[in-house]
């Protein structure tokens, strides 16, 4: 679908082009993909979170596309994960990667998650510029997934790469290339773990059942490629805009210095501001749907644009001014309904837990350069900074 963002200056502010969308009309036509098939994209809160939880919107890429000639060579375990089902396969899938995937885990990875934070605020010097995202926000996350998934060091920097290549807007041979890496490595690194298994999130998918289901070779892989790019991805540019929002907002930030402690609570209002996925995932219409008070016929492609129904007005007023005594809870920056990501109570604890480090040990961290020459990834499914520079 046509990105709504193109262009260095929308790239960097996305949000008066949604508000202009969105007052034209919340549900709107656009043509999809280089062959121009007609689309409709969603910027409204209450028709993105309509969308979001109806089930006419189907999320089976492979059933949309078979037959359609499509050229891309994605391997099937990134191609066709949970994300892209419907149910009942969906439900059974995330049902058993819920029995692995506990918030029992999460909590028990709080020291560790604090651990390496420390360690890569260590690496901080007090006067010198520091980029955020290559220093703390990318490593973090990657770390901690691979550490919950059982990823060798040595394999990180790999990992990570490959992670970055799958969301290279407009380079479809690398987005392919790198879904093959990737699935090849955890096919080895689950045949791995088979032979010497462990305690890790991995082992846990592998020996995970619901009486006599289990999941299948291709579902593991693939579940295994999802969690691991998505356990990383969202959180990166979560604590990259979070922060940057906070920098660019003086009292909030003092706020945050003279108590720490308030980081938790205003986590979701940092998540409606700057949503780190910008756009949902595909979904396509099953049968003809009335959305925002729009025609969509069957068959039609649907985006939903969770940024701009974050900045809805009707949702919240002054949409674009962050308020941290906002209640922001309902916000659609994790998504909504049976697809709402599996990993959110992760990303939070560890955007909490960095933010709050970050507070704390160096409070006078700033801006290296002005906010409107910062370079933002080029993509209009993930919303996040290339690069962060600033001074402590």
């Amino acid at each position: 679908m046509t990105d709504p963002t193109q262009g260095r200056r929308t790239l960097q502010d996305p949000y008066p082009s949604y508000a202009a969308m969105r007052s034209t009309c919340p549900v709107q036509p656009l043509p999809f993909g280089s062959g121009g098939h007609p689309g409709y994209v969603v910027t409204g809160y209450a028709e993105a979170r309509a969308a979001l939880g109806d089930a006419r919107l189907s999320k089976d890429t492979a059933v949309f596309f078979a037959g359609k000639g499509s050229r891309r060579r994605l391997h099937p375990a990134v191609a066709h994960t949970m994300l892209a089902s419907d149910p009942p396969r969906h439900t059974r899938l995330r049902k058993l990667v819920t029995k692995a995937f506990t918030t029992g885990a999460v909590k028990e990875l709080r020291p560790f998650i604090a651990r390496v934070t420390d360690g890569l605020l260590d690496q901080w010097r007090v006067g010198e510029r520091f980029d955020f995202v290559a220093g703390l926000a990318e490593p973090l996350p990657v770390i901690v997934i691979c550490e919950l998934l059982g990823v060798p060091k040595a394999d990180r920097p790999h990992v990570q790469r490959w992670s970055a290549e799958l969301f290279a807007a407009g380079e479809p041979d690398v987005i392919d290339a790198a879904s093959h890496s990737m699935a090849d490595y955890m096919t080895e690194l689950i045949a791995a773990r088979r032979l010497s298994p462990g305690s890790s999130l991995l082992d846990r998918l592998i020996s995970a059942r619901d009486g006599d289901d289990h999941l299948s070779e291709e579902e593991l892989v693939s579940l295994a490629v999802l969690l691991l790019v998505a356990g990383h991805e969202t959180t990166t540019n979560f604590l990259g805009n979070a922060l940057l929002a906070l920098l660019q907002h003086p009292a909030g930030l003092g706020r945050l210095r003279d108590d720490p402690d308030d980081v938790p609570a205003l986590l979701d209002e940092l998540l409606r501001f700057d949503s780190p996925v910008g756009t949902a995932t595909f979904r396509f219409t099953t049968e003809p749907v009335t959305l925002g008070g729009t025609e969509i016929p069957a068959g039609a492609p649907v985006q939903v644009v969770l940024g701009a129904a974050n900045r809805d007005p009707a949702r919240f007023p002054s949409p674009d001014l962050l308020d941290l005594d906002r209640d922001a809870i309902a916000h659609l920056g994790f998504g909504h309904g049976i697809h709402r990501c599996v990993g959110a109570p992760l990303a939070k604890a560890e955007a909490e837990i960095a933010l709050r480090a970050v507070l704390t040990r160096r409070p006078g961290v700033r801006l290296a350069v002005p906010a409107d020459q910062l370079e933002w990834r080029r993509t209009r499914l993930v919303r996040g900074l290339v690069s962060l520079p600033v001074l402590v």
